[in-house]
């Protein structure tokens, strides 16, 4: 698949979003004996941006009973006045699907576009670094982040507790007399395929996780100069670095140019939505 369109949203997900606004169908347009009148819809971006979760604002039309003719795929860049999709079919599919699609792509898109400034923030002073997007997503609604912040360029951080290994102090607060290296031993010879991450809150720390061989030293909330100091400390090649908490836009490059490798954020799940036009018209 191409890196435009990270993933398709399943049929399912697509459901629960229409079950929730249409659940016994459109009353107003139903009254008004719409029908199967013919109508036009037109999706267009009001501003820069990069547009996501197109392909399921279509399938949500389509799946009201409209036909989409065009639509631009999710991670290409949109300037004012492109169109993003269009359709046709009967009027009253496409008023039915009309907000959930307008609103999913607003949302999708601006995260998207919110993860491809950081992207571009910090790669133009670090070309090889990552950005990568924390689980922090509004409940329910984590597979349209994780598609947008692929559109945008980021990767994710973790998916789930499930999928990786992640080492916090609270964790470590259970185990009072365990020393940090046998802690990092047990999940390697435990997780042996798995990368395992120290987060740390102190230069100290960090200096540790690296001694006791982690494989990412995680830095929470640390400054741009303290990252540069940890990894002066420890050595570039010692570990991976990465840089998290308060990670945004407006320091992605800072801390870039402090030799972070990773870049965590939560910052592009609570962008503005990009301004989307919707026209809807007789044909």
């Amino acid at each position: 698949m191409s890196p435009s369109c990270p993933y398709i949203l399943p049929d399912t997900e697509l459901d629960r979003f229409f079950i929730e606004d249409v659940p016994f169908g459109d009353l107003t347009s139903r009254t008004l004996g719409l029908g199967h009148q013919p109508g036009r819809m037109l999706f267009q971006a009001r501003g820069a941006m990069v547009a996501c979760c197109t392909e399921e604002a279509a399938r949500l039309i389509e799946r009201a009973g409209g036909r989409v003719g065009r639509c631009v795929p999710s991670g290409i860049p949109c300037g004012p006045g492109d169109d993003l999709l269009i359709a046709t079919g009967p009027a009253a599919a496409l008023l039915a699907a009309w907000k959930v699609a307008q609103t999913l792509v607003e949302t999708a898109s601006g995260i998207a576009t919110a993860a491809a400034t950081i992207v571009a923030m910090a790669r133009a002073v670090a070309p090889g670094i990552s950005v990568a997007c924390t689980r922090k997503t509004l409940p329910g609604s984590r597979a349209v982040a994780v598609k947008a912040i692929l559109a945008g360029g980021a990767s994710p951080h973790r998916l789930g507790l499930s999928d990786s290994v992640l080492l916090f102090p609270e964790h470590r607060a259970f185990f009072p007399d365990q020393p940090l290296d046998t802690l990092i031993a047990e999940l390697k010879a435990a997780c042996p395929e798995r990368k395992i991450v120290v987060e740390v809150t102190d230069a100290k720390g960090a200096v540790a996780a690296a001694e006791a061989r982690a494989d990412v030293v995680q830095l929470e909330k640390f400054s741009p100069d303290a990252v540069a100091w940890v990894i002066n400390a420890i050595g570039k090649r010692a570990c991976v670095v990465a840089a998290a908490g308060g990670v945004n836009a407006a320091n992605a490059a800072a801390y870039a140019a402090a030799g972070a490798d990773v870049l965590v954020t939560s910052s592009p799940y609570w962008a503005p939505p990009a301004d989307v036009a919707v026209t809807i018209s007789p044909e």
